[in-house]
């Protein structure tokens, strides 16, 4: 670690120090971080933080399930949430991290939110006052026009409840190891020894989904990752274990309102309008 990434991380697992803390990390900067998969192990901050993903795909998965960061939407993980990273692709971002003498109004639990042409500016602007001790009154005022527009911004449904029942769990875990099996629910159900009835019982109550919900989400998930690192639209489509590219595209269509190719290229989801 660099001597100013070191300074870096020592500053923002402070609790004391500026109330603010942003980052932007821009194309050559994120390039030392290679172009592959990486995960970060489980770990939690002293600040919660707010991050966006120009480039690339994040995967972060806490004790409340996992949640997907693609390109231009911003993630919000509250101070001392224990959680895992796993970076695909190339990757850019910006974010920030905010004490939690803060009184932000941000949700208690992770979340992933659209961003605001107004709230990148903001970052940005915060961005340099990385080294200020505390921040003086036009800096507070900027944050708090931050904050507002992180509130208001509206919320991707981009999260994959994971159940706790074992037998519940261990279904999860094996459509998400293999997301082109296509049992179906009989089958799953008597796999995990569990009746039809019970399975699409339990599986609602610990997800809120139906099981085809959260099997289609889960494969949303491995999709939106393989697309990230560049892999193809029918490769992809015949990973996740579709009949054809044009399903799996109407799928991604229903989700995202677009196509896969338009959702990468797109810059920003959410105008502030």
């Amino acid at each position: 670690m660099t001597e100013t990434k070191q300074r870096v991380h020592d500053l923002i697992e402070r609790s004391d120090g500026p109330a603010l803390i942003a980052y932007w990390l821009d194309d050559e900067v994120a390039s030392e971080y290679g172009e592959g998969t990486r995960t970060h192990d489980w770990h939690r901050h002293e600040r919660g933080q707010f991050f966006c993903v120009e480039s690339g795909l994040i995967h972060v998965h806490t004790e409340h399930g996992s949640w997907l960061l693609p390109p231009h939407r911003a993630g919000w993980m509250p101070p001392g949430e224990w959680h895992t990273v796993t970076i695909s692709g190339p990757m850019s971002g910006w974010g920030v991290f905010i004490t939690a003498a803060v009184d932000h109004g941000l949700p208690a639990t992770p979340c992933v939110i659209g961003v605001s042409e107004l709230t990148r500016a903001l970052v940005r602007r915060a961005s340099s006052w990385t080294w200020h001790d505390r921040l003086n009154q036009e800096q507070e005022r900027v944050m708090a026009v931050l904050l507002d527009e992180i509130r208001r911004a509206p919320r991707e449904s981009l999260h994959l409840p994971m159940p706790q029942d074992r037998r519940l769990l261990r279904i999860a875990q094996a459509v998400l190891a293999q997301p082109h099996d296509n049992r179906g629910l009989h089958e799953w159900a008597a796999w995990a020894g569990l009746s039809v009835r019970s399975l699409s019982r339990l599986f609602r109550a610990e997800t809120a989904l139906s099981f085809a919900q959260w099997r289609q989400q889960a494969r949303l998930s491995r999709g939106l990752e393989r697309l990230a690192e560049g892999t193809p639209v029918a490769e992809v489509a015949d990973a996740l274990g579709y009949v054809s590219v044009s399903a799996f595209v109407a799928m991604f269509r229903r989700n995202f309102g677009q196509p896969p190719a338009r959702y990468f290229a797109q810059r920003h989801v959410f105008t502030g309008s």
